[in-house]
């Protein structure tokens, strides 16, 4: 019985996924060949600082393109470098930007969304074309590792 509960709500839960999908109105501007660019960077760079983290890229509508994760990147950083890449893409901010405008009362928080550094949108042709979100070290750390990455493809502001 609670194995038929599991498959229902799997089913349901890829049904709603898709049809969200589909309902996007945006075609997705971060293409795989882009996203492998900065992973590459993104990932180079972590581990030449020794720092074990799940890297996340999406595209513009919050749809995984790719993903990293090191081996010792925590258990919960998937969770993290996802709710990082949610604001980004809600707001074309970096996460830490949004944490400081939600902490100054001027927005609104992003419900399952986070308030701390370490996403960063990524602009290609004054486009916002998605997100990179890491997580496993300190925020300032996790946010250095996402820049790597977006500076190889594009920039992280408009």
């Amino acid at each position: 019985m609670t194995r038929n509960l599991h498959k229902s709500v799997l089913t349901a839960f890829f049904l709603l996924a898709s049809t969200f999908s589909l309902a996007q109105d945006s075609e997705s501007l971060m293409t795989y060949d882009l996203a492998t660019q900065a992973m590459e960077a993104a990932e180079a760079y972590a581990r030449e600082q020794g720092w074990n983290v799940t890297i996340l890229i999406t595209d513009q509508n919050n749809n995984p393109v790719k993903l990293h994760r090191i081996d010792g990147a925590g258990e919960r950083t998937f969770g993290f470098a996802t709710a990082k890449a949610l604001v980004v893409n809600a707001t074309g901010l970096t996460s830490g930007e949004y944490g400081q405008r939600v902490q100054a009362g001027d927005m609104e928080e992003i419900e399952g969304g986070v308030t701390f550094a370490g996403g960063v949108p990524v602009f290609r042709n004054g486009q916002h074309i998605g997100a990179i979100a890491t997580s496993g070290v300190r925020a300032a750390q996790d946010e250095e590792v996402s820049i790597a990455g977006a500076q190889v493809i594009g920039s992280i502001s408009n």
